[in-house]
This record gives C-alpha cells, structure tokens and sequence, in this order.
C-alpha cells in the first residue's frame, strides 16, 4: 500500500484565516487533508506509546511563516514520514496509527456518522445489502457482511472486502484490498463513481486453507461463486479438458469437487496510463544479485500479494492458525524481526545446490520483465532513496518454501 502527498492546498479556516494542507493519498488516490499540527499531534501520540528509538525523523516546527520553497520541503519530508511509519510493522499497524487516518478521512470527506446502507457484492455479481455506520472501519462491515450472509465466526478472516471497478466494457481490475485505515463506505461514496463497487473474495493463497472452508455450507458456496466467476472472467486459465470436467461438474451440483481442481490465477488486463513498477533482487547466481523489474499497473497489488502469500507460509511453518494471523495483522502485532529496518539489500546466500535445474531467465518469458545488473556491494546506489520502497517480505523464507 503506497501512501504519498504529491501535492498541498491552501485553505481558510472559518475566521479568515488560511492554512497549508497536506493531500495524504493512498495508492494514488486521495484519502484525507491533513495539517502538520494534526501530523505532528500524531507523531507525539506514537513517541509516547512506542519511544522515540522507533519513530522516523519528523520535520521540525518554524515559528515563521514559510516560504514557497519551505512548504515544499516540508511536504517531502511529511511524504518520507508517513512512508516510513506505514512500512514500519509496528507503527503502521497500530491503532493510533490506524483511527488517525480514519478520522482525518472521515472529516476530509465531511460525511457525519448515521446509519446508512451499503451494498457489498459476491464474486458473481449477487448484492448484498448491509446496514452499518458510515464511520465503521473495514473489520466491522465485513463481520456485518459476514452476519448477513450466515457464515461463521470462524471464517471470516478467509475473506476480506476489496474495492474494485467495473468497466463499461464488462472489465474489471482490482483497486485495492480495503485496509484498517479507512472508512469502507466512506472510501467508496467518496470517489463518486457508480463503477467502484466493494466486492468480498477470500483473502489467502494457500489452497489447503479450501478445506476448511468448504466444511461450512456458505463458504463453499462463496468459494464456488468465485471460482465460476474467475474462470467466466478469464483470471482462472483452464484448458479444454478442464473445462469439459468443470462443466460436467456443474450439472451434476458438484460444487465441492470444482473449487480445488484449478489454482493458476490471471489478471484481467487493465487500461490505464499509470506506470508502476514492482522491483526485487534475484539471486542469479553465487554473489551475483539482479533486479527484476516488472513494469504493470497492478505492481501495487502484486507487492501487497507478495506480503501476503510470505504471511501465510511464515504462519504456516510456525504451525500458527491463518485465522490468529489476521486478527494480529488487524491489532498491529504481526511484525519481522528487526534487522528487516537496517538493511536495504538480503545478504548474499550460498551458491543453489547444483542438483537444480538452471535459472531461466524472467525476461525471456514475460516481454514487461526487464534484468539489469548490480554491484554486490553498491546495490542501494542503482536505485534513488527517494524512490525505493522496500518490505524485505521474503526474510525467513527459505527457497523449499517458495
């Protein structure tokens, strides 16, 4: 999830008065206005619940007015900090953290707390009508999407809400998976746009984890409305004899039989002109690391995916329960070991046993891959401070894993 503030307003307060305002945007869109005594109001909070060894550096106050080239710099600044506290494990998941950004979402958009209806659709387009707050946070409507739908307690942490957008051409791509800093009904009215719509999918990678599901009738049912839809749509990639079996399976009302039979995912390709890039080391060959870039506009959500399927094969192997992940992931208690905030690159790993079989090349299979090489003591001198971003989501994860 990418936080940025690309830009600053100028506003008046009700005496007159004007003030510079911070436009905070999450993966390129905006998600509140914020003041620096409101950022800074923020930053004490967390100086005084975690100590000020963990925080970022955070701009200093200036008892003058600033100059155009001040506020400048001080919304880079801002822009680094709340980069670096959202990236931090701790911090970005913690609850002062996480309200902050709800109430400044809340009071950016002006939407007062009522109740209100939202509709929450199913993977096959069935709509859902909950009854909830406008300043419920993401945790709570899907508990009331969960409640409306009769699916137990014990699975509602397998799916998760996500904010999509329909094309007119019958396209769809992913936005964005709804996270604990924001408003879901907020998020979607606010963008004031009959194509968004927030859609519930299960939220993990591991297919074992279908079994456990599948033992509940709703959630088989879910999972089978998804995985039809997903083929419909192109995202499952199926050949004709799998397709013959599926069908042949659906006539029947085999539904428990057609969700595990196919697991390759696609995306559906999106028209858009934003350019991202998602970047990671690869170890090529003994004490030679490359970078792999992939140039997509779903690089945001093919990162946050990444995180994701490391989350559950680190859960897994501690032999923890997916359903407890969540739930600390939801508390801000699911974090790395430390040394993951004072390295920029993985450390160079032995030689790959050489019973394996050779690397092939990324680039000769995907045309938007691009490999260059690196030096293997200067590698955070290829890529600008200013645009790097890293999670290091793959420590601890071993190559058996992967």
């Amino acid at each position: 999830m990418h936080f940025s503030i690309p830009e600053t307003e100028v506003l008046s307060t009700d005496n007159g008065s004007t003030y510079v305002a911070y436009n905070i945007h999450v993966n390129g869109v905006l998600h509140c206005r914020v003041r620096y005594s409101q950022l800074y109001g923020l930053h004490e909070q967390l100086r005084k619940e975690y100590g000020t060894h963990v925080l970022p550096h955070f701009p200093p106050k200036k008892f003058f007015t600033l100059t155009a080239a001040e506020v400048e710099q001080r919304r880079e600044q801002l822009e680094k900090y709340i980069q670096s506290v959202r990236q931090d494990c701790l911090l970005g998941g913690s609850e002062a953290f996480n309200s902050f950004l709800r109430k400044a979402q809340q009071e950016t958009q002006q939407i007062p707390t009522q109740e209100v209806q939202l509709d929450v659709y199913l993977s096959n387009g069935q709509k859902i009508k909950v009854n909830i707050f406008s300043s419920d946070q993401t945790e709570d409507v899907l508990e009331a999407v969960a409640a409306k739908l009769d699916l137990p307690d014990e699975l509602v942490g397998y799916f998760s809400l996500f904010l999509i957008r329909e094309g007119s051409d019958d396209s769809c791509s992913f936005v964005r998976k709804l996270q604990e800093f924001e408003l879901p009904y907020i998020s979607v009215t606010s963008l004031k746009n009959t194509e968004y719509r927030i859609v519930l999918r299960k939220s993990y990678w591991d297919t074992a984890y279908d079994n456990d599901v599948m033992e509940n009738r709703v959630g088989l049912n879910l999972l089978y409305a998804q995985t039809v839809t997903d083929i419909e749509r192109g995202w499952i990639l199926v050949n004709k004899e799998q397709h013959r079996q599926l069908k042949s399976l659906q006539e029947k009302g085999s539904k428990k039989e057609q969700v595990p039979l196919v697991n390759g995912t696609a995306n559906s390709p999106v028209k858009t002109e934003t350019k991202l890039e998602l970047a990671f080391e690869y170890l090529m060959s003994k004490d030679r690391l490359q970078w792999v870039t992939i140039s997509s506009p779903q690089a945001i959500m093919m990162s946050i995916s990444l995180q994701a399927m490391v989350d559950e094969l680190m859960v897994k192997k501690s032999g923890g329960n997916l359903k407890k992940m969540l739930k600390k992931r939801m508390n801000g208690s699911l974090r790395r070991s430390d040394s993951q905030q004072a390295v920029k690159s993985p450390p160079l790993l032995d030689s790959p046993d050489s019973n394996r079989e050779p690397i092939v090349k990324l680039s000769s299979k995907l045309s938007s891959v691009s490999i260059r090489g690196i030096g293997t003591s200067n590698s955070s001198n290829d890529i600008s401070a200013n645009d790097f971003h890293g999670n290091y989501a793959f420590e601890g994860i071993g190559d058996d894993d992967l």
